[in-house]
């Protein structure tokens, strides 16, 4: 009998691999495109049936396409770096032909005529799209909460909140019914749900990946990026993903970096940024914990840990909320003029909110980000390369205990969702979530990696070491 310490992943269970895994499989004729995918469908309708993170399943077009990337191989043909994957996506990326709701039904069977260029990417690289994920109405919510596709449940255990708005990404990446997923981060939405499901997520630098064709949420904050099994799955996914695009004027020309190679090197000497303040202040003591016996093996891999304050984080999170609530009103006014009947009754409200928003208030907000920026770049980065705090300050909740009618601790849980998220999409720089030890309810914490714009690869190859742990 085999030493099962010796048996492949890919003979234990499809399902069960890595991205990168079942891709250099794939690439090398050890499985074929179609069993990968006839298990991931099955495994879909099986987590569907428990957690409701797909929208859409489409088995067929899948199976097709897989049928088609093996005889690609079979010929000989050149082959992508995710030639015959399984993935699946948030219901906000376009691609031309197919319906896209955007979480809601206000856009009735609206046919998207382009494909986002996220998309494009993944099909270049040989990806096959599974179907549309669940996630918030219009991206407006950090629980997986939605009233008009049903609510999205964790992967783990149902009886625990997906995260937002990204919930069926986490889901369907953390219950093993997606190889990997595409979000998107105004607040937090791809580092929330990854957190809530114990896998790993980027939000990129702001511009690193293009935002055509994608959903708009807030145009000065949205960011598009992968949520994954591993730290390695995230580097190819981004290798993917980032680059510069015409059609997105604010894609960044800068050359994206060879982020899997950047794993390979050790972090002997990184300069680990401990906050001092905000950061690790409203923590659980379970959260510490996972939290120290992060910074701990970082260190014993040879990371530097250094204690550093961070700058104006408090004013940070109110000049993203007034930016988010300011944008988004401005993008759904027609919708809400037109059709508000359709909105959910939350969303219509948090959709609304920026019209009681002064207009100086919002430009103000504007204004006073690339100084933030300069400035807490100079007084953090000088003194740490990588700036470590919580993902979630707490235990991931129930589901029922951020539903609307939770009582009155529903408006404390929620903001301490987005306390470590959302000020740095105002400053728009790159954060990686990556799983952490189990807190009190069997779920695990979750590190947040922070670094200075287009540090992508620290980030990956600083997350890579906590997950050698």
């Amino acid at each position: 009998m085999s030493d099962p310490a010796q048996v492949s992943p890919v003979e234990r269970g499809l399902t069960a691999c890595g991205l990168v895994e079942i891709a250099e499989a794939l690439r090398a004729g050890r499985v074929s495109s179609v069993a990968v995918t006839t298990a991931i469908v099955q495994r879909a309708r099986e987590l569907q049936a428990r957690c409701n993170c797909y929208l859409r399943l489409d088995a067929d077009l899948a199976l097709s396409a897989a049928h088609a990337a093996d005889a690609r191989r079979a010929r000989g043909d050149p082959l992508g770096i995710l030639h015959g994957v399984p993935l699946a996506h948030k219901d906000m990326f376009e691609i031309a032909g197919q319906t896209v709701s955007y979480g809601s039904r206000v856009r009735g069977d609206y046919r998207a005529t382009t494909t986002a260029a996220v998309i494009e990417r993944l099909d270049a690289a040989g990806a096959i799209n599974l179907g549309t994920l669940n996630m918030a109405e219009f991206a407006l919510g950090a629980t997986g909460h939605n009233a008009n596709w049903g609510d999205c449940r964790n992967a783990i255990d149902p009886q625990y909140m997906a995260g937002g708005s990204s919930s069926g990404s986490g889901v369907a990446v953390g219950g093993f019914a997606a190889f990997a997923a595409l979000g998107s981060d105004t607040g937090g939405s791809i580092r929330i749900p990854a957190a809530a499901n114990g896998i790993v997520g980027l939000k990129p630098t702001y511009g690193r990946i293009s935002r055509y064709g994608s959903m708009k949420l807030t145009p000065s904050l949205d960011v598009v990026g992968p949520l994954t099994r591993t730290v390695r799955d995230c580097a190819r996914m981004t290798a993917v993903l980032a680059g510069f695009d015409s059609r997105d004027a604010l894609t960044s020309r800068r050359p994206a970096d060879d982020y899997e190679a950047q794993l390979l090197r050790d972090v002997a000497g990184v300069r680990i940024g401990i906050p001092r303040n905000y950061f690790y202040e409203s923590i659980s003591d379970d959260v510490r914990a996972a939290m120290e016996a992060s910074l701990a093996a970082l260190q014993a891999q040879g990371a530097r840990l250094v204690q550093v304050d961070v700058p104006d984080i408090d004013a940070m999170s109110e000049l993203s909320r007034a930016i988010v609530y300011a944008e988004a009103t401005a993008l759904h006014a027609v919708w809400l003029r037109g059709r508000a009947a359709l909105y959910s009754p939350q969303v219509r409200v948090r959709a609304s909110t920026g019209l009681g928003l002064p207009a100086s208030i919002y430009l103000e907000a504007l204004l006073l980000r690339m100084p933030l920026l300069k400035r807490f770049v100079t007084e953090v980065f000088s003194r740490c390369d990588v700036l470590h705090t919580p993902t979630l300050p707490v235990p991931v909740p129930k589901l029922s205990d951020v539903d609307v009618g939770a009582g009155p601790e529903l408006w404390k849980t929620l903001s301490l969702l987005v306390r470590c998220t959302a000020p740095l999409n105002y400053l728009g720089l790159p954060a990686l979530a990556v799983p952490a030890a189990r807190t009190r309810n069997g779920l695990r914490a979750s590190v947040q990696l922070v670094g200075r714009p287009f540090s992508e690869a620290l980030l990956l190859r600083v997350g890579a070491a906590h997950e050698r742990g």
